[in-house]
């Protein structure tokens, strides 16, 4: 097998004649030091040397794993040393010639950016791994980075490099000590799906004749994940190096611990499970199905196969009754109670690829479908204080309580200032600035809204600036809410539910008001160990404000409901 693996890549040794060319003699005076001949037998020296050499490093890159190993990082290494010295010289130029003309500025520096943009495009192609992961975080990074950027990385989000069959093979027998023939009566041979770390396999057991999906790492990642984590990060701490008005090491930070994570598929079962059995109280809001785990390996993962359609597969829901509008409540009510709720551990990756739907043919609860939740890699716990401060910073923002937003956010981000306060409002709302401040839920984004704050961010530098200061001085697990934010904002928008925006918002503020109302219990029994009249008043004046304020969320849903009943 390792043989197979090593033909797969095979280096050339070329000599160019000129090396070895004789140069012409010359009649030499009487008085000239005699120069030394060059004639056949340097070249019939040198000719076996280099030959010599090149069958030995052929030899030992074939047969000697360790170096192997060092051509192959020193291979890797230079691919994104070389990206980087060429993107900081293009930045380099542009940046120091002097432009009469703004726009001339302006549109050289857009030439740069996309330049530099289809180097490093290249250069994560050639690489793979978590090269292309990289690749997909800049894609999402729209608010941040130049559209050149960030749209030239698109063709990573489908386009990750699979591995052979054979490899995967030899992975099964390092790992389980058995082949893939062995464990399965059938096994495809083509992946259903490839992302950067890992790939999928639809196959057969062996033991039951089961139905089942199997996750494999890339078996190249073992190898290279240390370099390449090392040299991610060192990229980043150069880039802000050169461009400290910039800085992007946050960037690296998280992918240096997320990583290492994400790449322990026994981990991954762990969050699984725990997450499927945490939700299984929860059927009737969220609908939420997590696939079985039969096996859990650092590096291949058997779970039961249930498939399903994208959630921006409109089609599909058109034709089977599936009801958008449902569908968006229950992902509001899997994701906000991750969020919201102690103890319990928040998916931070709900991208349209983890997440799936199908129509049950026998329902058994008050939903038709079943949502499909998949990749459990990537978790955080997020720390309870912090939960309750991201509580109240959005009962402050439906109350429209602008002191309250100000003292929240600083006590959940850290952000002080206004100027950082209006950004990182705009940012975790979605909204320009100037209508996250007035929040009203029933809006919805429109095309000239999203313009006006990328237009702000390609226009403004010190809107930029405060952007990256805030993304590289917040708690580490702020960037993943944020993210996650983000993430299930988009996959609710594709939905197109008849609700709106609203629905999903009073769902959230619900388990806002329960997370608060559940603190401000706590605290009166810190505060009071004794049994009183005053223990009894407070809390009861604590369930009153509760229910007041869930009794106003049910209203404004049921007239909500009426609405749309009434197709108002």
């Amino acid at each position: 097998m390792q043989g197979l693996m090593m033909r797969s890549i095979r280096p050339t040794v070329r000599c160019s004649r000129t090396i070895f060319s004789v140069p012409k003699l010359t009649r030499n005076l009487s008085t000239n030091i005699p120069k030394p001949k060059v004639g056949g037998t340097g070249r019939r020296t040198i000719l076996p040397l280099g030959l010599a050499l090149g069958i030995t490093g052929t030899t030992l890159y074939f047969t000697n794993d360790t170096f192997k190993h060092v051509i192959l990082t020193f291979d890797r290494v230079s691919v994104v040393t070389i990206a980087m010295v060429r993107c900081f010289s293009l930045y380099k130029s542009v940046l120091s010639t002097e432009f009469s003309i703004p726009e001339d500025r302006e549109l050289a520096l857009s030439k740069t950016h996309l330049k530099a943009a289809q180097i490093t495009l290249r250069a994560l192609e050639k690489n793979g791994g978590i090269y292309i992961k990289l690749g997909q975080h800049i894609t999402a990074l729209t608010y941040l980075l130049p559209r050149e950027w960030t749209d030239t990385m698109i063709p990573l989000q489908d386009q990750c490099p699979r591995s052979e069959l054979h490899e995967i093979d030899a992975m099964f027998k390092s790992d389980l000590g058995n082949s893939i023939e062995e464990l399965f009566d059938e096994f495809s041979v083509d992946p259903v799906g490839v992302a950067s770390l890992a790939q999928v396999h639809i196959a057969k057991l062996k033991q039951d004749g089961s139905k089942v999906a199997v996750k494999v790492q890339h078996p190249s990642l073992k190898e290279f994940v240390p370099i390449d984590v090392y040299m991610t990060k060192l990229v980043f701490d150069l880039m802000y190096i050169v461009f400290p008005e910039y800085p992007l090491t946050w960037l690296g930070d998280e992918m240096q611990s997320s990583i290492f994570v994400e790449l322990d598929f026994v981990k991954e079962a762990e969050n699984s499970k725990l997450t499927s059995q945490y939700f299984q109280d929860f059927k009737s809001v969220t609908a939420l199905r997590i696939p079985k785990i039969i096996e859990a390996q650092p590096r291949i993962l058997i779970m039961e196969y249930v498939p399903g359609a994208r959630l921006d597969n409109l089609e599909y829901m058109k034709e089977n009754g599936i009801d958008t509008s449902e569908v968006s409540g229950c992902l509001s009510h899997i994701f906000n109670n991750m969020i919201f709720t102690p103890g319990v551990g928040l998916h931070c990756d709900p991208h349209g690829g983890n997440i799936a739907i199908r129509k049950l043919e026998q329902p058994g609860s008050k939903h038709n479908f079943e949502i499909i939740l998949y990749d459990h890699g990537l978790y955080r716990n997020i720390p309870i204080e912090m939960k309750r401060n991201y509580a109240h910073f959005w009962l402050a923002v439906l109350d429209n309580d602008v002191p309250k937003m100000r003292e929240y956010t600083s006590k959940f981000t850290g952000i002080e200032g206004d100027q950082k306060f209006k950004i990182w409002l705009s940012a975790i709302t979605g909204r320009s600035p100037e209508v996250a401040l007035n929040y009203n839920i029933k809006t919805k984004r429109t095309v000239e809204e999203m313009s006006s704050i990328q237009s702000q961010l390609n226009e403004d530098s010190k809107v930029i600036e405060d952007l990256m200061d805030i993304l590289s001085s917040m708690p580490r697990i702020v960037l993943l809410i944020l993210k996650t934010n983000d993430l299930t904002r988009s996959l609710d928008e594709n939905l197109q539910s008849s609700l709106g925006p609203e629905r999903t918002f009073l769902i959230m503020a619900n388990y806002c008001a329960k997370c608060v109302y559940q603190e401000q219990q706590e605290e009166i029994e810190k505060k009071f160990t004794n049994v009183s009249l005053s223990k009894y008043l407070q809390q009861y004046k604590s369930w009153w404000m509760y229910q007041k304020r869930v009794s106003m969320l049910f209203i404004y849903d049921f007239a909500l409901m009426i609405k749309r009943f009434l197709s108002i």
